[in-house]
């Protein structure tokens, strides 16, 4: 499953990362995460693949459907 612009907002606001942060921890500019989350841009595969794992062990889960993210029960 691939994330979304508005998974990606959604998740790193459910957790209280701010774009830079994440940018940071991805070694990605943060007008990269803008842009993508703003649908004005994509991220590589790895990029992607990188983000949904980073976000999944801050205990997050996505799912197809709106809004598509969530903690993960027991977080």
């Amino acid at each position: 499953m691939t994330i979304t612009g508005a998974q990606l907002k959604a998740a790193h606001e459910l957790i209280g990362l701010s774009q830079l942060a994440l940018a940071v921890q991805l070694q990605v500019g943060r007008w990269a995460i803008a842009e993508f989350e703003a649908g004005e841009a994509t991220l590589s595969a790895e990029a992607l693949d990188a983000l949904k794992r980073a976000l999944e062990a801050a205990g997050l889960e996505f799912f197809d459907g709106e809004p598509g993210v969530r903690l993960r029960k027991g977080k």
